[in-house]
């Protein structure tokens, strides 16, 4: 569904959840060539800050654009620029929730949108992204 940007207002938020399967990270790795042991050696990762294996932060931050991509505000969307905040791992089978907030809607079809990822009620990444939001055909 697409929220086209003449129906956007502040305070609009929307979520998207998807639960970290091993075989995302063994793509992921395949796709970015990011084959750090930190998200594929589990004796390796026993060693660092995280005891234990970790997915790539570049996957939640991927749940981000699905959520703007797919929901809002939806298909046709662009997105300009994303900055984000790493807070806490996310580990193989964490269900991971975004939730994107519009905080602000500019001229020109932009549009400027508070993120949150979330594991339970875990606060795993934060952040915000500037988009512009399809126009109504």
């Amino acid at each position: 569904m697409t929220v086209y940007y003449d129906e956007l207002k502040p305070g609009m938020s929307e979520s998207y959840t998807k639960q970290v399967s091993e075989r995302d990270v063994e793509l992921f790795g395949g796709i970015s060539g990011d084959m750090n042991p930190v998200h594929f050696d589990q004796a390796y990762a026993r060693k660092t800050i995280f005891r234990g294996r970790v997915a790539h932060g570049a996957i939640t931050v991927s749940y981000v654009s699905a959520l703007l991509g797919t929901k809002l505000p939806g298909p046709g969307t662009a997105v300009f620029s994303l900055t984000t905040h790493f807070k806490a791992p996310v580990r193989i089978r964490d269900i991971v929730t975004a939730i994107c907030t519009v905080r602000e809607v500019l001229p020109k079809r932009r549009v400027v949108c508070d993120f949150v990822c979330k594991v339970g009620e875990t606060v795993v990444m934060e952040g915000e992204t500037l988009v512009m939001a399809p126009a109504r055909p």
